[in-house]
């Protein structure tokens, strides 16, 4: 039986792909490049500034200007955080779902502390959700366990009682790395890890209604 269930943020509780990649072509604009369709971003929305700036600018880690438009790029994402960013059709039903069956819920992301906690705030998911652990909450982000067991320890429950639900195979790692059950969503924004059948996880989903049957029916075999 599951007590709690975790999720990822951006590509699995939120579509926040209108904002994060609006950023990417406002600062494409600022630097006088063209922009690029939604399209071609979204799959990068889960790794962040750097898949999106590699996406957008063909900009790696290493190279000298990524420092500089990976700071502006954060400073224009500040200001927008929420202007279309919306969950996901489904999850709202969903987490009363849970709430009805008596099950914890809780956020681990690697997103950023600073834009994580206003973002959350922003989807009125304060203060139902029970826990909210960002990218710089813990020494390690995923793919690492840390995240998760940290979450675990805040919401009070056994890893191997706990589903971590993603749409990117780190989730996946991370989730198996911390001894949970794990969730792939294919509605999510799915990154370049592969093909979605091959990350390991436990159960894949193509809608959030999904994760609700599957829930109830184990709280039915209580």
């Amino acid at each position: 039986m599951f007590e709690a269930v975790l999720f990822d943020l951006d590509g699995t509780l939120a579509d926040t792909a209108p904002d994060l990649g609006g950023t990417v072509n406002f600062l494409l604009a600022e630097e006088g490049r063209p922009q690029q369709a939604l399209s071609a971003l979204r799959p990068f929305v889960s790794q962040g500034a750097r898949g999106l700036l590699r996406a957008g600018f063909g900009i790696d880690v290493y190279e000298a200007e990524h420092e500089r438009l990976t700071e502006r790029f954060l400073e224009i994402y500040e200001g927008r955080l929420c202007a279309e960013s919306r969950l996901f059709d489904g999850i709202a039903d969903l987490l009363e779902r849970l709430e009805s069956m008596d099950l914890r819920w809780g956020i681990v992301t690697n997103k950023r502390m600073r834009f994580t906690d206003p973002l959350v705030e922003l989807l009125d998911l304060y203060p139902r959700t029970r826990c909210v652990v960002s990218g710089d909450t813990t020494a390690e982000a995923k793919p690492s366990a840390l995240p998760i067991r940290h979450a675990c320890s805040l919401l009070n429950c056994a890893p191997e009682r706990t589903l971590y639900v993603g749409d990117d195979i780190r989730d996946i790692q991370a989730g198996r790395n911390a001894g949970c059950h794990t969730v792939a969503v294919s509605y999510g924004y799915l990154g370049d890890g592969g093909a979605l059948e091959s990350w390991g996880a436990d159960l894949i989903i193509d809608h959030p209604d999904e994760l609700g049957e599957f829930l109830a029916k184990r709280v039915a075999l209580k």
